[in-house]
């Protein structure tokens, strides 16, 4: 795989941030997915999310799985630490990352594929352990790299490129998330970083895990009359088939609307993506709430976007297992081996 480095020259005067940073800092590799697709409207939210925090780069670990979302963290913050793993197996990395160096701010980045199919059971284990991290699902409901096939977020019902009709009930990992336990659950659109921006700055200031699913259209494959997460795409025609070696460019797909409203945003293939913003009286602490919420939109064929759930008091990996303030990764020999009479004492206290 050719990757393309940005150029290095950038206009003097870009503005700074409390650390005296500028945007392009926090940038990475240039694009090699297609025009368009919203993954890279995520990966822009990210960098201006971090950018706005004020957190240095080398201060994250970026890591996750395989698929189109999986290869984003090439671009952004190109001098963080980063991990590319195996298909659906990014929560293990990120659990082993996180226990050793509780310093950093650990973003995971994953797919649909990736999360709910393959990795599913790894999903299910990061959420229910409360890892300190922020984990992003970009959510477009089919495998982009291997041509369009459905993923397990598709709605029942829904048709493929070819008219061929998926027959399985979908995944909903943000209902998932809620009901083992996640403390901070969001859902987003990703042309709409007047919303995205500030979730994702909340969910990396949010201690224990934060998950966020993001639907972002793909403009290749995603010709079909479904939704993802519980969502239904309201086909107007037909679609032609995407021809495999070719993608046409299409404009970044975006969205402006309040609170309360709905926005219906068409997509390259003709069909409607119906989205709903929480009202502004909502209430994000009431956990079975946000889960009657959920369902009763997906009734009405509804995406909900905003801030679901938060548990301000909440706790992550480390208050539970009452892991030492210190970065493991950093402790001495001394402490990691504190000799034979440390050692009875703790297999005394099994007995």
């Amino acid at each position: 795989m050719t990757f393309v480095a940005k150029p290095e020259v950038h206009h003097p005067q870009l503005p700074l941030n409390e650390i005296g940073l500028n945007r392009r800092d926090y940038e990475g590799l240039v694009s090699t997915l297609c025009a368009g697709c919203g993954h890279d409207s995520v990966s822009a939210a990210l960098i201006q999310a971090c950018a706005e925090l004020a957190i240095p780069p080398h201060r994250f670990a970026k890591l996750s799985g395989i698929g189109c979302s999986s290869k984003t963290p090439n671009y952004f913050l190109g001098n963080s630490h980063g991990f590319n793993a195996v298909h659906g197996r990014m929560p293990s990395v990120a659990t082993g990352a996180n226990l050793a160096n509780r310093s950093l701010y650990c973003i995971g980045v994953s797919g649909d594929g990736d999360s709910a199919s393959i990795g599913i059971g790894q999903f299910a284990h990061i959420v229910r352990r409360r890892i300190n991290m922020l984990y992003i699902v970009d959510n477009n409901g089919t495998y982009g790299l291997t041509k369009g096939q459905f993923s397990a977020t598709n709605d029942k019902g829904s048709t493929s490129k070819r008219g061929v009709p998926n027959l399985y009930e979908p995944i909903d990992l943000v209902s998932m998330a809620l009901d083992i336990g996640a403390g901070f659950v969001a859902r987003s659109f990703s042309g709409d970083k007047g919303q995205l921006v500030p979730l994702i700055k909340a969910g990396l200031m949010h201690r224990g895990f934060a998950f966020i699913d993001v639907i972002s259209p793909c403009v290749a494959f995603n010709n079909h009359n479904g939704s993802t997460k519980s969502y239904e795409f309201t086909r107007s025609h037909a679609a032609s088939v995407v021809a495999a070696d070719f993608v046409s460019p299409h404009e970044e797909i975006t969205a402006d609307y309040g609170p309360g409203e709905r926005e219906v945003v068409e997509m390259p293939d003709g069909s409607r993506l119906h989205l709903r913003k929480l009202e502004e009286d909502y209430d994000p602490h009431d956990r079975a709430g946000a889960l009657t919420y959920l369902q009763q939109a997906a009734l009405d064929g509804e995406v909900v976007t905003g801030l679901l759930y938060v548990d301000s008091d909440g706790t992550d990996c480390h208050e539970i297992l009452d892991t030492v303030d210190t970065p493991l990764s950093v402790l001495g020999e001394a402490e990691l081996c504190p000799g034979q009479a440390a050692l009875d004492g703790i297999n005394a206290g099994f007995r």
